[in-house]
């Protein structure tokens, strides 16, 4: 008598949508799970094997939808969780940042190396605008200026720099992708670890092209770039150990910021070099090296600082008024569902003179915002500052309170 066969596993009819959104929650909730525990851990407190497995799935997840270009479920995932729990959006934006920007890749002989994308922002004020035929057509400036990264101890004797000759427009820095980054560093580790020669289509696809350049010749522009490179290191390379004692870190970043301040001074004359060929008047601001996304969202940051404070002061000067005779009032508003941080000015009378709002960044540290923008307005000549604890429908500041530097 023939024996009973068992039955085939029935094939999932879930859709590939409904799995990616399946994948999109459980992300979701492990970050959530994560961030609590991370949030509650003691030091030399034991980790239970559910929570163990919950990191690595997390992680696989993540490292699957970089390799399979799945975008949308780690925006998704973000953007869900904004709105569950600010600490795992935090924890979980952090963690596919890094991964898209880090490649670690373990040698044949144990030996583990670190590839980073970093970024260095930096404005540009040249009248007319950057004219994109004249960028990168210094190649000795170029050269210069990539290796300056390891003469000014920016990155460590050890390590294998490579810059990419092109001066980002945001634009194409904000499109690239968490994927197209993954890629880009897979490009990068090809060709410098591999010391072969090989194609690079990642990164290549990255420079997608300007926009239209809309100043006059006789326009002061002042132009967001960014440069992009990576830096290859062994992960146990002493050069970029940090000291564990608080003082001992201080100093360490410290130290760094010194040298990058240095470094600025060095090298603005090789990047004019290789940004204007025709004589032109350039003048440079840069911004502090760091990685990818964490020098976006400086440049970004600081991109919309300037353009608050350049409406402030088109405002004072069509109602005549001096910068050191407004009142300013710096709050958090609800504009259309997303939140902004509006600066009002007032004169005297009380009369509002001008107005502009920037966005301010879900989980962002209010304080820290109010305190750049009071810097910032001191820098146009506004001393008068009090903080509201809000703005309301009507566009009046609530509870208004001085502000305590």
């Amino acid at each position: 008598m023939p024996k009973n066969k068992r039955p085939a596993p029935r094939k999932s009819s879930l859709s590939p949508e409904d799995k990616d959104e399946a994948v999109t929650q459980q992300l979701c909730d492990l970050a959530i799970d994560l961030a609590e525990q991370d949030s509650e851990e003691t030091e030399g407190a034991a980790v239970g094997e559910a929570l163990q497995q919950a990191g690595i799935d997390f992680h696989k997840i993540i490292k699957k939808s970089l390799q399979q270009k799945k975008d949308d479920i780690l925006y998704d995932a973000i953007e869900r969780t904004k709105y569950a729990d600010l600490d795992a959006w935090q924890f979980l934006k952090g963690n596919v940042e890094e991964a898209s920007e880090i490649l670690l890749v373990r040698r044949d002989e144990g030996k583990v190396l670190e590839l980073n994308a970093f970024i260095v922002p930096f404005f540009a004020h040249v009248g007319g605008g950057l004219k994109r035929e004249q960028c990168f057509q210094d190649q000795d400036a170029f050269d210069a200026l990539s290796a300056s990264f390891k003469k000014a101890q920016l990155e460590g004797p050890d390590a294998t720099v490579v810059l990419v000759s092109h001066a980002y427009h945001l634009d194409e820095i904000d499109s690239i992708r968490y994927s197209h980054l993954f890629e880009m560093n897979r490009d990068a580790f090809g060709a410098m670890a591999d010391k072969k020669l090989v194609a690079t289509t990642a990164i290549e696809r990255s420079i997608s092209g300007w926009p239209e350049n809309l100043f006059g010749p006789d326009d002061e522009a002042v132009e967001l770039r960014f440069l992009l490179g990576f830096s290859l290191k062994a992960t146990d390379d002493a050069f970029y150990a940090v000291p564990e004692d608080e003082a001992g870190a201080d100093a360490y970043f410290n130290a760094r910021e010194e040298r990058f301040q240095s470094w600025t001074e060095q090298v603005a004359p090789l990047l004019k070099r290789c940004l204007v060929t025709d004589g032109s008047e350039i003048d440079l601001h840069f911004l502090y090296q760091d990685l990818f996304h964490g020098g976006k969202e400086r440049g970004i940051a600081e991109y919309f600082m300037l353009q608050m404070m350049s409406e402030l002061n088109r405002g004072l000067d069509q109602c005549g008024v001096e910068p050191f005779e407004a009142n300013a009032v710096v709050g958090p508003a609800d504009v259309r569902g997303e939140m902004v941080l509006r600066v009002n000015l007032y004169g005297k009378d009380g009369a509002l003179l001008a107005s502009s709002e920037k966005p301010l960044g879900t989980g962002g540290d209010l304080q820290v915002e109010v305190d750049d923008t009071y810097d910032a307005l001191r820098t146009i000549g506004v001393t008068s500052l009090a903080v509201a604890l809000k703005f309301d429908a009507d566009g009046q500041p609530q509870e208004v309170r001085s502000y305590d530097a």
